[in-house]
């Protein structure tokens, strides 16, 4: 069974802006460097994109090692990455970006194709 966060996490995570995700590097076990990055949740799910899309160097350690660590809401969690291909799903991520990132000027190419092709949901892995 697939580990959740719960729901006063997701409440936190809604609101919270301040995502630094550290997948871990080719060896396993060392983090990468943090990138403060933006997130949402959609449907009790946490999700996240790359801002240079599939080629942005957090993201493809993400898929590659599929582990590694955020800073969301004040707190360290241990996570797992899973790539969205859905094309309804990611139109409600879209949306979740244009709801919190409303006034930014950096919104716009966030819910682009490059962008779009870069969703991952986020899943709480180990103790958390």
């Amino acid at each position: 069974m697939t580990k959740k966060w719960t729901a006063a996490q997701l409440k936190c995570f809604a609101i919270a802006d301040d995502f630094r995700v550290s997948p871990f590097y080719s060896d396993g076990k060392t983090y990468g460097t943090p990138t403060w990055i933006w997130s949402v949740v959609v449907d009790q799910d946490l999700y996240i994109r790359a801002w240079n899309g599939v080629q942005s160097r957090w993201y493809r350690s993400a898929t590659t090692q599929c582990a590694g660590r955020m800073f969301l809401a004040k707190a360290n969690h241990e996570i797992s990455f899973e790539p969205i291909r859905n094309a309804n799903l990611n139109d409600q991520i879209d949306q979740a970006y244009q709801r919190k990132y409303a006034d930014s000027p950096y919104l716009g190419p966030m819910i682009q194709a490059g962008p779009r092709q870069s969703t991952l949901r986020v899943l709480p892995r180990g103790t958390n």
